[in-house]
């Protein structure tokens, strides 16, 4: 059985450098067909050392990206082919592909890059670290009270941009010895200024509910998906009434451990269908696209389950219910909003348009939930978050310029010590 296992690495270890050249052929023939990379043009950077299973990380941030580079420009330090090839074919900033370490420096060299924002912990990130006289940033991908949202690598950067005083709050009771006043900006969530897709429908007097739950999870502490329990219900009540509209949207691992999880998936799935069939005005969306935004702004009402959705939904400031795990080993964080959400139990299912009107209509819930929002992300209104990003990087610029006139009076900077290049682009 060993030797066995042992081939079957082999195997995976030659397709996996196979597919990777292929990667960095792409890559290097689709950056040879752009114009080059003005000299000293850049003064932000994004440094991004995964492959394309992790783009999600990325793409939410194109489009504050691409707005803030009106002012000071962007481009992407992109150290994995595949996600290079990713960012290449999609709309993402500038990018330059720097798979060693050497060809980090030689990019560098060429640019008056002052700030380095990262968008997740990736080993491969303290291969960026070494430089100094620039602000190491951490910006994340997403909020929630998940324990990554409290690593103590928030250590690793010099400042971290933070969605808001729950974070913060989140961050000093975990953390020792971290100035959290000096070292995090508050900024919201300026992904929600810009929510990407058209709406697949006209609009209309109908209720729109989203519905999308995550998966079924590989661990009881981790069983958080609704299909099964809440899911068939739910959807049953919502596509008999007439007057709502259903976005599914689940989990692309639905049903990847437990089958009869995957089952309950396509039964939901074939309902939406029979329900369009049966009366085409209504409209209802099997969503399986991978850009998450209009789903958000357009639901009334959405329907989550505990996971990063929950948040993304907050950040929106529109009426959600959280469904509550049918299993009771299932870990719930009680520090933050789902201390005080709008829960939803598998027993109430079937009474979901009940659960739904409560949520639009009662000024409890909605003042409840305007507090949370507030909590989480502050001033949500169109064009804030947005206005807080950019303002926290000009601060940055201007700490940049202060701390260069004090130390330096232009003189060249250190070059840092060489290192064993252990990265591998073929």
């Amino acid at each position: 059985m060993g030797l066995v296992s042992d081939a079957k690495k082999a195997v995976a270890l030659v397709r996996r450098a196979v597919l990777n050249r292929s990667a960095v052929i792409e890559v290097r023939r689709a950056l040879a067909q752009r114009p080059p990379h003005p000299s000293f043009h850049y003064r932000v950077a994004v440094y991004f050392a995964d492959g394309d299973v992790n783009m999600y990380q990325m793409r939410q941030w194109y489009k504050p990206l691409a707005e803030l580079s009106k002012t000071w420009p962007v481009v992407v330090l992109s150290r994995a082919a595949t996600g290079a090839r990713a960012l290449l074919a999609e709309e993402a900033p500038p990018v330059a592909f720097v798979p060693t370490v050497r060809d980090l420096e030689r990019f560098i060299a060429t640019q008056d890059i002052r700030v380095v924002l990262y968008v997740n912990q990736n080993t491969r990130n303290f291969q960026m670290f070494r430089y100094g006289r620039r602000w190491h940033v951490f910006i994340n991908h997403g909020e929630s009270d998940k324990m990554y949202m409290t690593t103590n690598q928030y250590k690793a950067y010099d400042y971290a941009l933070v969605a808001g005083d729950a974070a913060r709050e989140r961050l000093s009771r975990v953390l020792w010895d971290y100035d959290i006043d000096h070292r995090t900006i508050p900024i919201g969530r300026p992904q929600a200024d810009h929510y990407s897709g058209t709406l697949p429908y006209p609009p209309d007097d109908r209720t729109v509910v989203l519905y999308a739950p995550t998966w079924e999870g590989d661990r009881p502490s981790a069983h958080y998906g609704s299909v099964a329990s809440h899911g068939e219900a739910l959807v049953s009540a919502l596509l008999a009434t007439g007057r709502h509209r259903v976005i599914y949207r689940p989990h692309p691992r639905s049903g990847v451990v437990d089958a009869e999880y995957g089952a309950a998936n396509r039964r939901i799935i074939a309902a939406i269908a029979a329900a369009n069939a049966a009366d085409p005005a209504a409209r209802h969306v099997y969503d399986h696209a991978p850009d998450l935004g209009w789903q958000l702004s357009a639901a009334d009402v959405a329907i989550v389950d505990i996971s990063a959705m929950v948040y993304d939904r907050l950040a929106a400031d529109r009426p959600l219910l959280i469904t509550r795990p049918a299993d009771p080993a299932a870990a719930i964080d009680t520090h933050g909003y789902l201390s005080a959400c709008e829960w939803l139990d598998a027993s109430s299912a079937p009474d979901i348009v009940a659960e739904t009107d409560r949520v639009l209509g009662d000024p409890e819930a909605v003042a409840r939930l305007e507090r949370w929002v507030s909590h989480y992300f502050g001033d949500t209104s169109p064009g804030a978050a947005t206005a807080r990003f950019h303002a926290a990087i000009e601060r940055l610029m201007r700490e940049w310029d202060e701390w260069y006139a004090r130390t330096s009076q232009g003189e060249a900077e250190e070059e840092p010590e060489e290192e064993a290049d252990l990265d591998d682009e073929s």
